[in-house]
C-alpha cells in the first residue's frame, strides 16, 4: 500500500525553497507519494498566478511531486482560516496519511493554541485594524505564543481545520530556510522567496534566476506568458465604475460600505497601484481589497463562497502518483473531475471556470475546456 503525504502550495513559481520541503517531508514521514493541493489560477493574496495553473502543475510534476491537484477559487481566494480549511479537507479527501507544510516556528504548540482562540469577544468588532492583529494579540494574551509570521499563520490553521475534521492527518511542520517569506531581495544562497524570484521575473531577469529554481521548473516557466493584476485593471476598473452600488453590495465580502470607496477609487485612479493606495485603511489591506477585486470581476456572492469541497480537480500525476490514484479511487467520496465540460461547469466549477477565462484572455490558453490532466510517464 503506498503512503501519500500531503502539502498545501501556490506554487508561484515552484523554487528550491519548495524543492526541499517536498524532500523533507518525504524524508521525514517515509511516504511513497507527494500530493499537492495546489492554488488554480488566483491565490489566497488577491492576485492572479505569475503562471496559469497548467504551467505551474507541470513544473511541479516534473520536479517531484506525484499528484497535483487544484484548490478551488472558493477556498483558494479567502481569508487565512478559511484557505487552511478547504485545503485541509482536500488532503484529507486524497487519503494522505500526513500533512506538511513549512513554518517559521515549526516547535509552536498547536493545541495551546487550538484550545485558547476566541469563542466570542466584544473587542473583536474593532472597525480601525485588522481582523488578524486582533487575533493574534489575543491568542498572545492566554498562551504566550505569537504567531505573526504568514507561514506560522497558516500552520494554525492548518492544524485548527485538523482538529475540526477529526484529525485524520499526521502534521509535520518543517523549518523554513533560506529567506524571509516577504524579502524582496535574492539570498546570496540557493533559496531564495517566491516574493523576490517573483520580482526579478516580472522585469524579464530569468538567468538572474535561474540558481534559485529547480532546472527542470526554470525550464517550464521561462517561455511562459507572466500574468499580474495590471493585465486586468482596465477591466476591473469597468465594472467598478459601471456597476449600481447595489450590485456591489451583494459581491462577497463587500462590507462597511466599502463599495462607495471602491466606486469613487476607480474613477480618480489611472493604475492598479494608484487604486490600491486610495482604498486601503488600518482595517482594509492591500490583501483584502484585491481579494474583494477578485470577487468583483468574478460576481461572486456568499452562497458561492461559504462551502465545503465538493469535487477534487485533478491537474497531474507521474507514474506513481496514477498507482495511488488507483489505489484510492473506490475509496474517494467526492466526485474526480479530469475532463471538463458545460454539464460540469455548471454542476461544480462555475467559479474556476470563471477565474480560468480572465487568465486566457491574458494568456491564450485553455484553462479548462479541451484539458486533460497532465501525465508524466
Amino acid at each position: 500500500m503506498l503512503k501519500a503525504v500531503g502539502i498545501i502550495s501556490e506554487y508561484n513559481p515552484f523554487h528550491n525553497g519548495h524543492l526541499y520541503q517536498m524532500t523533507q517531508a518525504k524524508e521525514e514521514t517515509g511516504a511513497d507519494v507527494t500530493v499537492a493541493v495546489m492554488s488554480g489560477n488566483w491565490l489566497q493574496r488577491g492576485e492572479p498566478a505569475m503562471y496559469d495553473k497548467w504551467t505551474r502543475a507541470l513544473a511541479a510534476l516534473k520536479t517531484g511531486v506525484d499528484v497535483v491537484i487544484e484548490l478551488p477559487f472558493y477556498a483558494a481566494v479567502q481569508p487565512s482560516h478559511i484557505f487552511s480549511a478547504g485545503a485541509v479537507r482536500l488532503v484529507a479527501a486524497m487519503k494522505c496519511d500526513w500533512l506538511a507544510f513549512g513554518a517559521e516556528t515549526p516547535e509552536i504548540d498547536y493545541q495551546k493554541l487550538i484550545d485558547n482562540q476566541p469563542k466570542k469577544d466584544d473587542s473583536f468588532k474593532q472597525f480601525n485594524r485588522p481582523y488578524a492583529s486582533i487575533f493574534q494579540e489575543y491568542l498572545y494574551s492566554r498562551t504566550g505564543i505569537r504567531i505573526d509570521k504568514p507561514n506560522d499563520i497558516l500552520a494554525f490553521g492548518y492544524a485548527n481545520a485538523n482538529m475540526l475534521i477529526g484529525s485524520p492527518l499526521h502534521l509535520v511542520p518543517i523549518k523554513r530556510v533560506g529567506s524571509a517569506h516577504n524579502d524582496h531581495q535574492l539570498s546570496s544562497g540557493l533559496i531564495s522567496s517566491a516574493s523576490a524570484i517573483r520580482d526579478q521575473l516580472k522585469n524579464g531577469h530569468f538567468d538572474i534566476v535561474r540558481k534559485f529554481v529547480p532546472e527542470s521548473s526554470w525550464r517550464t516557466f521561462s517561455t511562459a506568458k507572466v500574468i499580474d493584476w495590471d493585465q486586468f485593471w482596465p477591466l476591473l476598473r469597468f465594472e467598478l465604475i459601471e456597476a449600481p452600488i447595489d450590485t456591489l453590495h451583494s459581491i462577497y465580502q463587500m462590507t462597511e460600505g466599502i463599495e462607495y470607496r471602491l466606486k469613487q477609487a476607480a474613477i480618480e485612479s489611472e493604475t492598479f497601484s494608484q487604486f490600491l493606495q486610495f482604498v486601503k485603511t488600518k482595517r482594509y489591506t492591500y490583501t483584502r481589497i484585491q481579494r474583494l477585486c477578485c470577487y468583483v470581476l468574478l460576481h461572486v456572492t456568499s452562497s458561492e463562497m461559504l462551502i465545503n469541497p465538493q469535487y477534487i480537480r485533478l491537474l497531474g500525476c507521474t507514474r506513481q502518483g496514477r498507482r495511488y490514484l488507483n489505489q484510492i479511487k473506490n475509496d474517494l467520496e467526492l466526485p474526480m473531475i479530469s475532463k471538463v465540460n458545460q454539464e460540469v461547469v455548471k454542476k461544480f466549477v462555475h467559479l474556476d471556470f470563471k477565474a480560468g477565462m480572465l487568465i486566457e484572455m491574458v494568456n491564450g490558453a485553455h484553462q479548462d475546456f479541451y484539458k486533460h490532466p497532465i501525465i508524466l510517464h
